[in-house]
């Protein structure tokens, strides 16, 4: 499933009387948003900046601000849908916690050492997850939940080597036994496909680019032989 043209991944509620401004959103849906709108130009100006065409060549903190405009996107949208109590998923925390999302992103990104294929498959990841379980919403009450549990799965599943669920719980500041049932919870809801093909995480990382302004994607120059 193309990120760019994803067709309807929408989370609807479980209810069919759900009120059409009740309808949680991916990031499929904020793509295909982007798309209907007008294309901007990008003046050249010192708050623009190219980035590689190659995901695999972006520095982690430019890819880390991607990843968060879309994110807190997302959570603009999502934090007005009332929860109900029957709602309500192992991803949810009590109240938000008090690090921002960009910060506690640094702070995995750092201390983890994720590299710009896991964090784009953590991105990957919120589709699959929304796709595979429509109660998941992406809220500032699960998106700290989320991005330890993903940069765990993501991290073993695309590194030859990796931490410990004690070293990455202890990043993400939870317990070992909340990121283990977390982790079981995922991989059981997405059936345990947490591979995505490279040929995705560039369409991911090219749809950050056009739907993130400041940035935009170098084009290779031809040898002239």
């Amino acid at each position: 499933m193309s990120a760019c043209n994803p067709g309807s991944s929408k989370r609807n509620n479980p209810r069919d009387n759900t009120p059409t401004n009740e309808i949680s959103i991916s990031l499929a849906d904020l793509q295909l948003n982007r798309q209907l709108q007008p294309m901007q130009s990008h003046p050249e100006n010192l708050g623009f900046k190219l980035l590689p065409a190659s995901y695999e060549l972006i520095e982690t903190a430019d890819l880390v601000v991607l990843i968060t405009s879309m994110v807190m996107e997302l959570i603009s949208v999502n934090d007005k849908i009332p929860i109900l109590p029957n709602q309500l998923t192992r991803f949810h925390s009590q109240s938000s916690p008090q690090i921002t999302v960009h910060a506690y992103l640094c702070r995995l990104t750092a201390h983890a050492h994720l590299s710009p294929p896991i964090l784009l498959s953590m991105v990957f990841y919120i589709d699959l997850l929304c796709a595979a379980y429509p109660a998941f919403i992406m809220s500032s009450l699960t998106i700290h939940r989320f991005l330890i549990v993903s940069a765990t799965v993501a991290s073993k599943g695309l590194s030859d080597s990796f931490w410990t669920n004690k070293t990455y719980a202890r990043i993400g500041g939870i317990s070992s036994t909340e990121l283990a049932v977390l982790e079981l919870e995922f991989l059981f809801r997405v059936k345990w496909r947490i591979i995505p093909k490279p040929e995705a995480l560039g369409d991911y990382y090219r749809c950050l680019v056009e739907r993130c302004d400041g940035f935009g994607i170098e084009i290779p120059c031809c040898d002239s032989g």
